[in-house]
């Protein structure tokens, strides 16, 4: 890759992505190519930014599903449980779930109790509401246990079914008709909010500008509502996660909504 990027000539690499992305960048960077990062991951993970592009478009993409839900759930006095991105954060689950109107988010950084989850959903009968709609993160895990695996290869964890296993031991202990339902790379997918297109068009825009200004080994980042550069060495190793103290918790928590905790 050193050979090849002096050989073309370039005067710079602008690398776009998630954690990994950045951490190769950074590499990179220590061995002589001028590098600038761009945070891109639907995972919302990436530390000292308020958010990352694509975050957006996935929440819609959850949310417009979790609303259409509703309409089923309802109809039918089911519960529905929505499975949703998210192997190590939840920050997926949390916004689409609040946005949503979800009744129970399960999220990795809150391992769950399955039995406060159905008293949540039996608490909902005795109110005279006879459906739910339960969000959860791939990544969620019980209390005491562990994520639901798919997979292992190469050192990485491909998570999935833990909807499904949820959804099962509601039916099981509540005797609610539940229905699980896997979102997948639809998340991934579709035309990007005009949140995602604004701030793709800025932090493209701010990297060019940090290339000129030659600010390399460094990422943009997005302050408050300024587009900032940081030094690529502060976000390395590190991951945002939800804080079980944060205000958007809180905020869910007196909505009512359940985490299973």
């Amino acid at each position: 890759v050193l050979s090849n990027f002096k050989a073309l000539e370039f005067d710079a690499l602008i690398a776009i992505g998630g954690d990994g992305s950045m951490a190769i960048a950074h590499k990179f960077f220590q061995k002589g190519i001028p590098v600038i990062g761009i945070p891109k991951t639907i995972d919302n993970d990436i530390v000292l930014t308020e958010v990352t592009f694509g975050f957006d478009t996935a929440v819609n993409i959850a949310t417009e599903a979790i609303d259409k839900l509703q309409t089923t759930a309802k109809s039918h006095d089911r519960v529905m449980v929505v499975e949703v991105m998210g192997r190590y954060v939840g920050w997926i689950a949390l916004y689409s779930g609040i946005s949503g109107s979800a009744d129970v988010i399960l999220i990795p950084e809150i391992p769950f109790d399955i039995e406060k989850v159905c008293r949540k959903i039996r608490q909902l009968d005795l109110l005279g509401q006879n459906y739910a709609i339960v969000v959860v993160a791939e990544g969620a895990k019980p209390l005491g246990g562990d994520v639901t695996l798919i997979e292992k290869s190469s050192g990485e964890l491909r998570l999935g079914g833990i909807g499904k296993k949820v959804a099962n031991e509601i039916n099981e202990r509540t005797g609610k008709e539940t229905r699980s339902i896997v979102l997948g790379h639809l998340q991934r997918g579709g035309a990007p909010t005009t949140f995602d297109r604004m701030l793709c068009l800025r932090f493209g825009t701010a990297a060019v500008r940090a290339v000129e200004e030659g600010k390399f080994g460094t990422m943009v980042a997005l302050k408050s509502t300024e587009i900032h550069t940081i030094p690529l060495e502060q976000i390395i190793g590190k991951m945002k996660a939800v804080h079980k103290e944060s205000d958007i918790i809180m905020a869910a928590r007196s909505l009512g909504i359940s985490f299973g905790d």
